[in-house]
């Protein structure tokens, strides 16, 4: 049986980081990692949606990973997100996650053009191979990818190896059950949405993967806390407050990461920049969204932590 304990609990999903220019910014990959690490969560999953990867280069998504490795490795449990939408590119994004020594790589289907299973799956195990010793994750996320893990898929993929487990960010939280049940103790899932934290965990998910949980990761660690401590009426309660909050993040103008990047900025001191075109960045109006995310993050914080 596999040790998968070091994925257990609140993997933080990781933040593009930007200069004034619109490039990566290394100084501000560094200080979100630190920030991560003085946070004691479990890991991070670099270079996934909330990495704004499907808008970044090759180079751009190894110069991240590289600056989060400089400070997490062996601190933090680390799964890169290696996925583009050509095998190729894949590949060598694989091989370089491997060679920095991350514990798992993961990888959406392509997207655009819809592939059977067998090519989808194909895909994965040639992306595996190219890191013939790094664990692998699938990441399930039908409503933006427009293809959806099957069981089907599921069980083929198992074949291989160096696959642990799924992270399932499809809405129906009986999905996380499917997956736990296929896969068995073997094998974890990850809990995709945020606001179905404590249902994924429930349902048999392990741990979490959000892009939410950046913007408030004490109130996360928490909720993992009270759901192992079987406080479960209080875990409902802090659920219902982080979705909330959620509900605020995402009513901006401005893309829902820039208001995670503006909140951080006033919580937290983090300088992380906007986010990348076509993505919206904020406008002056979003400025009330920001604050008030900001605010309910404290008092949640004072209330729950």
């Amino acid at each position: 049986m596999k040790n998968l304990t070091k994925y257990h609990g609140v993997l933080p999903a990781f933040y593009a980081c930007y200069d004034e220019a619109g490039e990566i910014s290394r100084q501000g990959v560094r200080a979100l990692t630190q920030y991560f690490i003085d946070k004691g969560v479990q890991g991070l999953y670099v270079n996934g949606s909330s990495g704004e990867c499907i808008y970044q280069s090759v180079e751009d998504r190894k110069i991240v990973l590289e600056e989060v490795m400089a400070l997490a490795k062996g601190k933090l449990t680390i799964i890169a997100h290696v996925a583009y939408n050509n095998t190729k590119d894949s590949i060598e994004l694989a091989k370089h996650a491997e060679s920095l020594g991350v514990d798992a790589i993961a990888a959406i289907p392509p997207i655009y053009f819809r592939l059977p299973e067998h090519a989808i799956a194909a895909y994965w195990n040639a992306i595996s191979e190219a890191a013939p010793h790094t664990d692998f994750v699938i990441y399930n996320i039908p409503q933006l990818v427009g293809v959806a893990l099957t069981p089907r898929l599921y069980r083929k993929m198992l074949k291989n190896p160096r696959v642990i487990g799924v992270k399932n960010s499809s809405m129906p939280v009986q999905d996380i059950q499917t997956f736990a049940s296929i896969g068995g103790p073997d094998h974890l899932v990850f809990n995709g949405p945020d606001e179905q934290f404590l249902g994924g965990r429930l349902m048999g998910a392990a741990a979490g993967i959000g892009g939410t949980y950046g913007a408030m990761p004490d109130l996360f660690l928490m909720l993992n806390k009270l759901i192992a401590d079987k406080e479960l009426d209080k875990a409902r309660e802090l659920q219902f407050a982080i979705n909330d909050i959620i509900a605020v993040l995402v009513s901006g103008h401005g893309n829902m990461y820039g208001v995670i990047k503006a909140v951080l900025k006033i919580n937290e001191g983090l300088e992380l920049g906007g986010v990348r075109s076509p993505l919206a960045n904020l406008i002056d109006e979003d400025k009330e969204v920001v604050e008030t995310a900001a605010r309910l993050i404290r008092e949640a914080k004072e209330t729950f932590c």
